[in-house]
């Protein structure tokens, strides 16, 4: 199989907390008056802020990039008396005094969405990968929709909400859930057919702006992309760039069948209650298998979802590494399961932040070492 590299980028969020309290703080206006303007930007919460890498055809290369933007950013909170975490939430925080960043954008969504703004105490992981054909964007941002859940399930970070144990592997993805334009993308016919919807959506004063639309993939607004938007944030690097390279293999493998059957269309339902299956269980319990819909122990799905993408993963150079990643991430559970077990030692939620905020400092050193 030979085909074009696709270049892959990384968007990460991370909380800030106090590290006394080790509770949210606001305090990203401090940390981006030291940072690179060009690499770490803010989010609707000044409790975060975000990092963005350079885009890769290497996921060696995308790993350097991603360790030393975390580098740069634990670097400036020491400096400050604050900590960083990449999950997708931390345990201990207040979202009534919690404040929005300074944009006329972000007040608007606060007057707009009331308590949904004011809880947005959540942070995920985006990853591009290039498309630089607008129609076959759209089309292959709807066709990847059956094997999203895995790769939520592979990044669960969020066990915890406002100092509670929701139950969940991924609360945030309940969180995320709650906006109106949130879940699977529909089939679109062709990119205008995707842009008049986003416009009836505009017009209909429900949300601002194009950036609001908050499919799970879907095609960037500003970059020629395919972008996933479903999965946490996460503390380890190496579950980054194990979901990079699985989101591209697949990516890859549904732009050729877009090419092939540009009329197949995804049956959206399924997808919701698998990715809510996901969201509750992480890797601990089971999944559904999007070929076969019916549940099955998370560590098959993950495994037919890696074996399956064989051929692309390998046309990018990219099998030994993310079969290696992908045996790693079972055998560790997910992050969500870790917090559980961290807190169970001595029931303190400051022990899971703790544990979070030197996950997050310490990327990786496996793939430190093959840098």
């Amino acid at each position: 199989m030979s085909t074009p590299a696709i270049a892959v980028g990384v968007e990460e969020e991370f909380h800030i907390v106090d590290s006394g309290t080790r509770h949210l703080v606001s305090r990203s206006g401090a940390l981006l008056e030291r940072l690179p303007k060009e690499r770490f930007t803010q989010e609707l919460q000044r409790s975060a802020v975000e990092a963005n890498s350079k885009p890769f055809t290497s996921l060696e290369d995308l790993a350097r990039d991603l360790v030393a933007l975390r580098g740069t950013l634990t670097d400036v909170a020491d400096e400050l008396g604050v900590g960083v975490v990449a999950a997708g939430s931390v345990p201990l925080g207040d979202a009534d005094t919690m404040k929005v960043s300074p944009d006329p954008r972000y007040e608007q969504m606060l007057d707009d969405y009331q308590l949904l703004t004011r809880e947005q105490l959540i942070c995920g992981t985006q990853v591009h990968a290039e498309v630089a054909d607008r129609d076959l964007a759209v089309l292959v941002s709807h066709l990847v929709t059956p094997w999203l859940p895995p790769l939520l399930a592979l990044s669960c970070s969020s066990p915890y909400w406002l100092g509670s144990d929701t139950g969940y592997a991924s609360y945030r993805t309940m969180v995320w859930q709650r906006w109106p334009t949130s879940g699977p993308m529909g089939r679109y016919g062709s990119a205008a057919d995707y842009e008049r919807m986003v416009d009836d959506l505009v017009r209909s004063g429900v949300i601002s702006d194009p950036g609001m639309i908050y499919f799970d993939v879907r095609p960037s607004a500003h970059v020629p992309t395919v972008e996933l938007r479903v999965c946490d944030a996460c503390p380890r690097v190496d579950d980054i760039v194990l979901i990079a390279g699985l989101f591209r293999a697949l990516v890859a493998r549904e732009l050729e069948s877009a090419r092939r059957d540009p009329e197949r269309e995804v049956q959206l339902e399924p997808v919701r209650a698998a990715a809510w299956q996901a969201a509750r269980s992480g890797l601990e319990g089971e999944l559904v298998d999007p070929e076969e819909g019916t549940p099955a122990p998370a560590g098959e799905v993950v495994l037919r979802l890696v074996n399956g993408l064989r051929p692309y993963l390998e046309a990018a150079g990219d099998w030994d590494l993310v079969s290696g990643l992908a045996r790693e991430a079972l055998a560790r559970g997910s992050s969500a399961e870790r917090q559980r077990r961290v807190l169970d030692r001595r029931g303190r939620m400051e022990d899971v932040v703790d544990f979070l905020v030197a996950e997050t400092r310490a990327g990786t050193a496996a793939l430190k070492a093959g840098a």
